[in-house]
């Protein structure tokens, strides 16, 4: 006796709305493989921004246009007999005609007076359409096809088909009545919300527009699918880095962004300020230079007030009463919670008023920050390479649909160089030996003169990841001269200890350190930079009260995003909101 065949068992995955808006997120739906059978006949409601669209037209039926009679014409009120105006008049007809004969005149003389009025035709109504708008609410590289029947549900084309239109719709799950590549689609049965959208002033109206067009509308760009995606990249491996610190016991520390010191001691710095004489009006150029005359005015006026006196307006006048920046780097205050909680990290934007053009910085970018106490430049270096081969890996375990867009649509490599990153061994060479290499080379001429003691250029760096070894290199013990002044100084009296790691394709990735904990050294380096005792008193106290070796680094998040996980080339397409010299729209 033969056994029956059971049909294959069908798996519905869980249809849960979002929690605070009563919507289910796209991605739920097209990125559930093989179950999307079970979601058939599921009525969900979604919401997104329209990507493409068509309407499909239904024939008109033909039919003789036929003049209804008058009970169709004019039907009666249900539960109530009134005569209407009309059959009034008819009924009135034949005394009409009386009247017109005593005068002598023919009934015939006036064809418009006739036993019935017959009403006029109506045109038949507009035969109904079929709308198919590709939607995406940014939660997947996928959109959902979703389809309108407008003698369903009453909308106009106008409303609905124009890219950029936001809809929500309340609709039933379905197989795809298409033979493209998606399988399911949603049929609309009431449409909750349609924000419309002006096409002519659109500025994604065109399909795929190139990255450097999008970055003068930062605010829509992330409607794009390339930037949607970048979005996700990003926010994966902001997490991914929270994670592998988590992990490995380090607590989150956060820094401040206005701060009093040169956390570096060579940097562009943004100065902050309260003076009236830099406040920016709301109104045109006009007033802005009208009430910058005003307050120049007046400040020239109280500084002539106070000659008398021989007092100068300082800075004490300011807010803080002294100056201050936005701070290029917090591993200064982060040091002061290392030497009382051991491991520390930190997550943040940093600014630096460099007028550069380089694509790979703009004045604002965020780095992740970290500081180990009771640890030396080999261990900061350990912890770096295995936190960055840990970012790879999650990316890849993570976000496999943006990584395959990645591949298709902007660098085809990505992928296997991720694979290969986290899987092989660092080279670690001094800055004594990359000089070395650097010299031997015959087959290429660099544009700067390589000499002992100056910066190693980014064409020296990529020369010695790209193309001498062929992967990520760590560089050590650089001159002290080229490095900030907490850096520790070696015992040759004329390095410290300080490290790159350069990345193929990339550049340098993570820079770090071992800080100096010796009181004296730390003072002699101050004095070199020229440096206040003053404003970093707080920072030698660390050394004066239970100072510790300490080490750290920090790995510039916009980059590892830019260049190692999507391939592009350009910083300012994966800040969200760039900031450049003489530019800051938003």
């Amino acid at each position: 006796m033969m056994e029956s065949q059971q049909e294959p068992k069908v798996t519905i995955p869980p249809l849960i709305p979002l929690e605070y808006s009563n919507r289910m997120m796209l991605k739920t739906i097209l990125e559930c493989g093989d179950d999307q059978i079970g979601l058939f006949g599921k009525t969900v409601v979604v919401g997104g921004w329209v990507k493409s669209s068509k309407e499909v037209k239904r024939e008109p039926v033909a039919a003789a246009l036929k003049p209804p009679t008058a009970a169709e014409a004019f039907p009666p009120s249900p539960g109530r007999k009134e005569l209407s105006c009309v059959e009034v008049v008819q009924s009135r007809i034949p005394f009409f005609k009386k009247i017109i004969r005593v005068f002598g005149v023919s009934s015939d003389s006036y064809p418009g007076v006739r036993e019935k009025f017959e009403p006029v035709p109506k045109p038949p109504p507009p035969p109904p359409s079929k709308f198919f708008l590709q939607i995406s609410d940014a939660s997947s590289i996928s959109s959902l096809m979703v389809v309108i029947d407008s003698a369903v549900v009453p909308v106009s084309a106008g409303h609905v088909l124009p890219t950029g239109t936001c809809i929500l719709a309340q609709g039933v799950l379905e197989k795809s009545s298409s033979h493209g590549k998606q399988t399911i689609e949603l049929k609309v049965e009431k449409i909750l919300h349609i924000g419309t959208v002006e096409p002519d002033t659109y500025p994604l109206s065109r399909k795929r527009l190139p990255l450097d067009s999008l970055r003068d509308y930062p605010h829509i760009r992330p409607r794009t699918t390339t930037v949607a995606s970048i979005t996700r990249i990003c926010d994966t491996l902001d997490f991914a880095a929270h994670t592998f610190l988590h992990n490995h016991g380090f607590l989150h520390v956060q820094v401040p962004i206005i701060t009093t010191i040169d956390s570096e001691g060579f940097s562009e710095k943004f100065q902050v300020t309260t003076s009236k004489k830099w406040g920016l009006g709301s109104g045109s150029d006009a007033d802005v230079r009208h009430e910058t005359v005003k307050a120049e005015q007046h400040i020239e006026a109280r500084d002539k007030s106070k000659l008398g006196t021989g007092v100068k307006p300082e800075v004490k006048e300011d807010f803080f009463g002294r100056q201050s920046y936005l701070s290029v780097s917090g591993r200064l205050h982060l040091e002061s919670y290392a030497c009382a909680l051991g491991n520390v990290y930190s997550f943040g934007p940093r600014f630096r008023a460099e007028k550069t053009g380089s694509i790979k910085q703009v004045a604002e970018m965020w780095v992740v920050e970290v500081e180990i106490a009771f640890s030396q430049l080999e261990d900061s270096m350990k912890c770096a390479e295995d936190c960055f081969k840990f970012l790879c890996k999650w990316i890849l375990d993570h976000c496999p649909h943006d990584m395959k867009f990645v591949t298709k649509r902007i660098d085809k490599t990505i992928v296997h160089r991720l694979e290969y990153m986290m899987s092989i061994s660092y080279e670690r060479i001094s800055y004594r030996e990359a000089v070395d290499i650097l010299r031997k080379v015959t087959d290429k001429t660099f544009e700067t003169k390589l000499r002992w003691g100056v910066p190693l250029t980014a064409e020296h760096l990529s020369y010695l990841a790209d193309d001498h070894y062929k992967r990520p290199v760590i560089i050590y013990d650089y001159p002290k001269a080229v490095k900030p002044f907490y850096v520790r100084l070696n015992d040759d009296g004329k390095t410290v200890a300080a490290f790159d790691m350069v990345v193929p394709k990339m550049g340098t990735v993570i820079t770090g350190s071992q800080s100096e904990e010796r009181l004296d050294m730390l003072s002699a380096r101050m004095k070199e930079f020229d440096l206040s005792r003053d404003q970093y008193e707080w920072y030698q106290d660390l050394r004066k009260h239970g100072t510790v070796k300490h080490s750290g680094f920090r790995l510039g998040f916009d980059l590892m995003v830019l260049l190692m996980t999507t391939g592009l080339t350009d910083v300012r397409d994966v800040v969200p909101f760039p900031r450049t010299h003489g530019k800051a729209n938003n």
